[in-house]
């Protein structure tokens, strides 16, 4: 295994991931309050799964999105 390969093609993932998980959230919840499903001040409980077959991982992620 080439150690900086991996490093770098990991971070491209994570950074990719990181970024469009990002956009999705902030169009998810402008859509919400504009069809006045939420107020803007909720605090909603998030959960995010990573999962890489080859490696037969799945590994699941709970955290919160505070609107306020």
């Amino acid at each position: 295994m080439n150690e900086e390969s991996f490093n770098i093609s990991m971070r491209k993932f994570l950074k990719m991931v990181g970024v469009s998980s990002q956009n999705e959230i902030e169009k998810a919840v402008a859509r919400a309050i504009e069809e006045n499903r939420v107020m803007g001040n909720e605090v909603l409980p998030a959960r995010m799964t990573l999962e890489i077959a080859g490696l037969e991982m799945k590994v699941d992620f709970k955290g919160e999105i505070r609107l306020e």
